[in-house]
């Protein structure tokens, strides 16, 4: 394999379902939101763009952004709900 196909292979994952809005997607007016109980304002944030849900670290805004579809965040919330994700102790 050449340099520029292994460059191109690490780039975009064939797993990646949403390279097509990588670089094309504008968050820069998101409203961010996070949980009232976070007086910090330090965790979580969530916003709402397009027909997509966000996600990131408030700690670090300029850091990396989760972006989920609506059928993937009603999974996430579902499973958050049913406690698939709770601490096992």
């Amino acid at each position: 394999m050449s340099d520029e196909a292994a460059s191109t292979a690490h780039e975009v994952p064939i797993y990646d379902d949403k390279a097509h809005i990588r670089g094309t997607l504008d968050i820069s007016s998101a409203e961010w939101i996070t949980s009232t109980e976070d007086e910090d304002q330090k965790g979580v944030e969530i916003a709402f763009v397009e027909e997509y849900i966000l996600m990131r670290n408030g700690a670090e805004p300029e850091g990396p952004v989760l972006v989920f579809t609506q059928a993937e965040w009603d999974a996430f919330v579902e499973g958050a709900k049913d406690g698939e994700f709770d601490e096992p102790w």
